[in-house]
């Protein structure tokens, strides 16, 4: 029950924001783009937190469901809900193929990372070269979608806050189920899994997809919240790396690492927003500080804490 509770406490917090942002669109537009961080770290989280898969192309699989959504729904003229599931089905399967290739061939955590940054690089040529379909640099508006209630101000958070608590739900269901005992299985001894009759290669395929699916979800639907895409939105730099950062501030492998972590740098980028060069050194000391101090992460570093005090008061060593 505690992981629901926390959740649920969770949603609550989180949904009193817009109390305190005001009419400012501004902050409005930071605060949706901080949940918009949070559900991709949450999906990361899935994939590299349960089940040692770096994947580095973060930003292409949300590219792939928005840009798939954008041209299939502006273009073909497709209903917007059927092309917002294509999008999502097809980083789905290309996730999938990801950890299906690293399985077969046997790929560690570096050498899984390599293929799937090569796809990132990959996909932000393809976008840049294929300029009749994606507008090349200059974007794509997004006609799908315009004049609806999502397009508004408020609307667009509690769209990416209902998206985000529905990933952690689908976590900690995940996570409390037979394939969540065979994640954390598998995360600790790959070797000790596969003697106890764990299936690896099917458990870290059902992580990539599902996860994969998450990005692809997220990256359509900002595509039509926001009404406006580029290449530049899914970059490795623009994307990946705040991932990577935020998971590990907040902790890999927790529930709440992800939202932790996404609220606590977007909050750190609005403050130094005019300090462009001083945010990255602020970041580069804070990560810095943070592997030496708590390489477990906050979240992490606190569950551990209540750990040990519960084991104290119990009168255990």
């Amino acid at each position: 029950m505690v992981p629901y509770v926390a959740v649920a406490i969770t949603a609550v917090i989180l949904s009193l924001v817009p109390l305190w942002i005001g009419d400012s669109r501004t902050l409005t537009g930071v605060a949706v783009s901080g949940l918009l961080f949070a559900c991709y770290a949450t999906a990361f989280n899935l994939i590299f937190g349960s089940t040692d898969q770096l994947f580095l192309a973060v930003g292409a699989l949300a590219g792939v469901g928005a840009y798939t959504s954008a041209i299939t729904s502006d273009r073909l003229s497709l209903p917007l809900p059927l092309t917002i599931i294509l999008g999502m089905i097809v980083a789905m399967i290309i996730s999938g193929l990801f950890s299906w290739i690293a399985v077969r061939r046997s790929l560690g955590i570096i050498f899984t990372g390599i293929v799937t940054l090569t796809f990132s690089l990959a996909f932000d040529n393809l976008l840049l070269g294929q300029r009749s379909l994606t507008g090349g640099e200059t974007g794509m508006v997004i006609d799908a979608g315009k004049g609806a209630f999502f397009r508004g101000q408020i609307p667009p958070y509690y769209v990416f806050l209902t998206l985000l608590i529905g990933f952690l739900l689908a976590y900690v269901a995940i996570h409390r189920s037979r394939m969540g005992w065979a994640f954390r299985a598998l995360r600790d001894d790959q070797l000790s899994a596969e003697l106890s009759g764990v299936n690896v290669a099917k458990y870290r395929i059902y992580a990539g997809a599902i996860g994969g699916a998450m990005l692809g979800l997220s990256g359509a639907l900002w595509a039509h919240v926001e009404g406006f895409i580029s290449p530049a939105t899914f970059t490795f730099v623009h994307v990946d790396v705040q991932v990577l950062v935020m998971l590990v501030f907040g902790g890999i492998g927790t529930l709440l690492g992800p939202v932790v972590g996404s609220a606590f740098f977007t909050y750190l980028g609005e403050v130094l927003a005019s300090f462009s060069q001083l945010r990255l050194i602020v970041e580069g000391v804070l990560l810095i500080v943070l592997f030496l101090a708590l390489p477990q992460g906050v979240v992490g570093a606190i569950v551990i804490g209540i750990t040990r005090l519960r084991e104290r008061r119990k009168g255990l060593p």
